[in-house]
């Protein structure tokens, strides 16, 4: 009998020890409880080596990350340049067409490709409400075993904003971007990937409206939901309002990566049902605009940006948000 007790007790003693070590499960908006017990045991099998501390950091970002995705309801839209008044006023742009006959409207951007308009049709999709923040990124290359990009001048205080945690993440190339909106969706088992450029219009213009501005009003109010043309550097994520979604940033602050190629004349051979952009190309599609430019140009939800997938370095301004591919709500 004390044999037994004694190997009773060391078996408890056991098992108390491993539950002791089990990561801390951060609460969820979103996910049920046992959703979170299973992204942590896929964050354990998949980091063994790392500390308990960056591991609870990790589950703790993925959740995080998921209770950030803004369900999308499908429909169908008219992607393209719409036109807009040919002299208007950024802060009281009205209702489209502003009481115009559509074919008599400016086109709102001369440039990219964009006038073709064309019938889209999506399917339903999640959107993080928020672009991807620096330490979130930082911790993604830290897990990858990665130095951190710039790490010599992290201690110079006058690169304090370039570091800053909140900021939206700059990245150097596309496939950094994608790969860690990838890396999200391995930990939780969702399809986490970025968004095509169609979902990311159609989210900006508040399921496909003609709305010129992703804000909460379809205008422009510098200081209040998007960055004072003045400002020359990116601030933290969040601190305007955001569009009619919930979605924060999409007017400036910071472009977003999208996963299509750019194509010139894709706009008139697109397919109706989820376009997701040419099959190959030489340059990936950004969209929104960043702090440097003038907003009231640059920061209208049709215009196209493309870019090489791969720049000479981590410049603020060039960041993404990813999104959740399932029509079926968390």
């Amino acid at each position: 009998m004390p044999s037994r007790f004694l190997l009773s007790l060391c078996l408890c003693t056991l098992m108390s020890g491993c539950e002791a070590q089990s990561l801390a499960l951060p609460d969820s908006e979103q996910l049920t409880e046992d959703k979170v017990k299973a992204i942590a045991e896929r964050v354990e099998a998949r980091y063994p080596d790392l500390s308990r501390n960056l591991r609870e950091q990790i589950l703790a970002t993925v959740v995080r990350s998921l209770d950030d995705m803004v369900f999308i309801e499908g429909g169908e839209f008219e992607m393209g340049d719409f036109g807009t008044l040919c002299n208007y006023d950024p802060s009281n742009m009205g209702t489209w067409p502003y009481g115009q006959d559509p074919e008599r409207l400016c086109p709102i951007t001369r440039f990219n490709h964009d006038d073709h308009l064309h019938q889209v049709r999506l399917s339903s999709y999640h959107l993080s409400r928020y672009q991807t923040r620096h330490d979130d990124f930082d911790l993604f290359r830290t897990s990858q075993g990665l130095p951190l990009f710039n790490e010599e001048h992290r201690d110079r205080e006058d690169l304090a904003d370039y570091f800053a945690a909140d900021i939206p993440a700059p990245v150097k190339t596309w496939q950094e971007a994608k790969d860690y909106c990838l890396w999200l969706g391995e930990l939780s088992s969702y399809s986490v990937d970025l968004p095509s450029e169609a979902q990311w219009e159609f989210a900006a213009r508040n399921r496909g409206q003609y709305i010129q501005y992703a804000t909460e009003d379809g205008n422009l109010h510098n200081g209040k939901n998007i960055l004072h043309d003045k400002e020359t550097f990116v601030v933290p994520i969040g601190q305007f309002t955001p569009n009619l979604l919930g979605l924060f940033d999409m007017t400036g602050n910071a472009t977003d990566w999208v996963n299509d190629w750019y194509g010139e004349g894709y706009y008139a051979e697109s397919p109706l049902s989820n376009p997701t952009g040419p099959d190959t190309g030489t340059e990936k599609v950004r969209r929104g605009s960043y702090y440097a430019e003038t907003n009231w140009m640059s920061a209208i939800t049709v215009r196209r940006w493309p870019d090489n997938p791969v720049s000479d370095g981590y410049y603020p301004g060039t960041s993404f948000r990813c999104s959740l591919q399932s029509d079926q709500q968390l």
